[in-house]
């Protein structure tokens, strides 16, 4: 079980992403093998907030590799956490969630899901900074005992 926050979140925990990015991807090619080969392309996003200022959603473009996506962020006031729910132009669904909050100046946030028809636990991680704001997302296939990071994005403010 992850741990529950220790001081509770705030709806503007995510006020350092409102805007308009350029994002440099890397993503590891291979998963589970032992890889250290990251393909590497840009994106852009702009991040908005809705539902009274409890909510943002995050419009991402990578024409490079041909798809959109986004992402929903929703502040449950009740525990202080964030739910983030991704879909993307190429599966045209929406992803299981990841729940979390923000502890310490990070925010940490975790989820199931399937890689590949293999079950693993998904975690994300977010640092976050007014200029550069860096996510990570990693994936276990042991239930967290151990991890592997797959896909780093530095964003840069554009404008």
């Amino acid at each position: 079980m992850d741990a529950r926050p220790e001081t509770i979140g705030s709806a503007t925990d995510f006020d350092f992403l409102i805007g308009d990015w350029s994002i440099r991807n890397q993503r590891l090619k291979h998963r589970f093998v032992g890889s250290d080969e990251w393909d590497e392309f840009p994106a852009t996003s702009r991040v908005r907030k809705l539902l009274q200022d409890t909510a943002n959603i995050d419009e991402m473009d990578v024409p490079e590799k041909g798809f959109a996506g986004l992402t929903l962020r929703l502040f449950n006031p009740r525990d202080g956490s964030w739910s983030l729910h991704w879909a993307d132009s190429r599966s045209n669904c929406l992803f299981p969630p990841v729940i979390g909050h923000f502890d310490g100046g990070k925010g940490i946030f975790y989820g199931d899901d399937t890689d590949d028809g293999v079950p693993v636990r998904v975690r994300f991680l977010w640092t976050p900074s007014p200029e550069k704001p860096l996510w990570a997302q990693a994936f276990s296939k042991d239930g967290g005992e151990t991890w592997e990071t797959n896909w780093l994005m530095e964003f840069t403010k554009r404008g």
